[in-house]
């Protein structure tokens, strides 16, 4: 067994971790923290009481290196960079689901803000599995990708060999209320989210240079990506619809099937996608048709999972030597 940890336990992300890693076989959590500390998983998620009993430790440093030897981190951007940086020089392999070691440096910092490690920012290796499995295999820094950016560039990559990549990519994209954390604020709240739908910050937000970032990187491909998230009334799942033109006629379904023969995560489905399907699971479910020379790819994650956590859970894995499927959940939420 390797001992490994949890640094953000409170958050949906480190608690969708803690319920994977309570029955993993092949790791053991020796440690839980957060910013405060002081208290117990059970009084921070009360749902955990009778199934784990762990106290939840003020985050140091010292104390992750002496408990684990791979620790996630499930904090904000710019708060995890800072925490890696004193665990990765010394020798703790680190998995982190926020966006410090996603990017390259000029990316990063245009979005986000200054970079504090860009001494272990190059040896990052982005953890979109299907795409850099043998990198994680050897890497002791994984960076989980966007949830957006993981679902899009799930269903988009394998079409970019055949569409016109001078044309604009479109993307719209529909998620669950808890990819916006648990902070409250007025567009989170009931009576907001409740019985409606909007788009925000559209054609501004921050994923979409990610998703065009990691096209260029796979493909050598520059694209104009237009990125436009919505808010649904529901508490998790994303739907991902994404519009692009085609330089030549294809198949879209028998791409998918090929290009993912070998990735049991991903299912290529006959019709278009839905979001409670993969919810709760590791999945990613995607479906494509075509009109002309018009592409219409369609993608399903659960946002908190391979969104996030159960990915973050994916690349340990690898790192740690296991199979790459070891404890992720399949059995989604129906009905």
């Amino acid at each position: 067994m390797i001992n490994v940890g949890v640094v953000g336990a409170s958050g949906y992300t480190g608690l969708e971790l803690v319920k994977m890693l309570v029955t993993h076989p092949g790791f053991e959590l020796t440690y839980l923290a957060t910013t405060q500390g002081d208290t117990s998983i059970e009084a921070l998620h009360p749902s955990l009481e009778g199934v784990i009993t762990l106290t939840v430790e003020k985050a140091d440093v010292d104390a992750v290196a002496n408990a684990c030897e791979l620790v996630f981190l499930a904090l904000p951007h710019k708060a995890s960079m800072g925490f890696a940086k004193g665990l990765i020089e010394k020798g703790v392999k680190v998995v982190d689901l926020s966006a410090d070691y996603r990017l390259e440096l000029d990316t990063y910092e245009a979005h986000y803000c200054e970079h504090e490690d860009k001494a272990h920012l190059d040896e990052s290796v982005y953890a979109l599995i299907e795409y850099y499995r043998e990198d994680l295999k050897k890497a002791r820094l994984a960076a989980g990708p966007g949830c957006y950016p993981t679902a899009t560039l799930l269903g988009i990559l394998p079409f970019i060999p055949y569409i016109d990549t001078a044309a604009p990519l479109f993307v719209d994209a529909k998620s669950g209320v808890s990819g916006a954390g648990k902070k409250l604020s007025e567009t989170t709240h009931f009576v907001t989210v409740n019985d409606n739908i909007f788009a925000y910050n559209p054609l501004k937000h921050r994923h979409a240079p990610e998703i065009a970032e990691k096209i260029e990187k796979i493909h050598g491909a520059k694209m104009n990506v237009n990125f436009v998230p919505h808010l649904i009334p529901a508490t998790r799942g994303e739907l991902i619809s994404v519009y692009a033109t085609l330089k030549e006629d294809i198949d879209p379904l028998e791409v998918l099937k090929k290009h993912y023969a070998d990735d049991k995560f991903i299912r290529i489905r006959e019709k278009p996608v839905d979001i409670k399907s993969t919810a709760g699971t590791h999945f990613c479910d995607i479906f494509a048709a075509k009109n002309g020379n018009a592409l219409f790819v369609n993608s399903a994650i659960d946002n908190l999972l391979r969104g996030a956590s159960s990915q973050a859970l994916a690349a340990a894995n690898l790192m740690c030597g296991y199979d790459e499927g070891m404890g992720l959940p399949v059995i989604s939420y129906i009905p």
